[in-house]
């Protein structure tokens, strides 16, 4: 099964790092956040990626075309008066990785259509590249395969970012206390699974894929929510990027399930 990654946005709200890059090719730990997620799928052997990519779309394919030699001992010879390169060791995943110009101005349902010729009638899994999960992917592709719908969303509880205030009639504070989890509500983590017939909600590159498609979707009864209680943290801007460099540099990372 694949594995779409959405790639191809502005990231505006962490500019100071997408300046020169696409978000998902902001750093944590000196990897990009877009190997992080690649390597949750591929934990549980999902290694054959397609990625929509847009805004500055070069350096994420300058990125894999230079990821075998990076990671691989090799030796250079000149002596013969030409350029000859011997691979000793190499330590790369077993990936196949398809980058995809989806556009530069492409809404998220246009960038998915665009890469329908690389889906063709399969069933695949989808994401954005801007956020890590410790979902167990091999129970969402579990759960999606026995309802037998459209679509499956995983869903988080997103808690509340400020405290709570009781207030009465006469704007007195009666009480107050902290956020908590059960203030929050269910949200879009991504991390879906999707059938082929996905393609026939998607018009256009001006296609939001988070509006009609799956407003349509809900009215059929056919997009499904996979509730994760677990850990689950988008990347918009820079405070959310210093948590998760913290998580990681600290040895407490839900997401790293892999070794190595």
């Amino acid at each position: 099964m694949k594995v779409v990654l959405l790639a191809g946005g502005f990231g505006t709200r962490i500019s100071e790092e997408t300046q020169v890059k696409p978000k998902p090719m902001v750093e944590i730990g000196g990897k990009p956040i877009l190997w992080h997620i690649m390597k949750e799928y591929s934990y549980y052997g999902y290694n054959e990626f397609i990625i929509c990519a847009g805004y500055k779309q070069h350096i994420i394919k300058e990125w894999f075309a230079n990821y075998f030699l990076y990671n691989s001992n090799v030796t250079f010879d000149f002596t013969k008066g030409k350029d000859s390169m011997f691979i000793h060791d190499q330590f790369c995943e077993p990936w196949k990785v398809t980058v995809v110009d989806t556009g530069l101005n492409t809404m998220t349902g246009g960038r998915l259509k665009r890469i329908q010729p690389y889906v063709k009638d399969e069933t695949f899994m989808m994401t954005y590249g801007d956020a890590v999960c410790d979902v167990n992917i091999a129970e969402l592709v579990k759960f999606h395969r026995k309802h037998g719908k459209t679509a499956t969303l995983t869903s988080v509880m997103l808690k509340q970012q400020k405290g709570i205030l009781d207030i009465g009639g006469d704007g007195a504070v009666k009480a107050f206390r902290e956020k908590s989890l059960a203030d929050g509500v269910p949200v879009n983590a991504g991390y879906m699974v999707l059938e082929p017939d996905i393609f026939s909600y998607l018009e256009n590159d001006q296609t939001i894929f988070e509006k009609v498609p799956l407003e349509k979707l809900v009215h059929k009864g056919e997009l499904i929510s996979y509730m994760h209680n677990g850990f689950w943290q988008c990347m918009d801007n820079k405070r959310e990027k210093d948590i998760l460099e913290k998580l990681l540099k600290e040895g407490k990372a839900p997401w790293k399930t892999w070794d190595v």
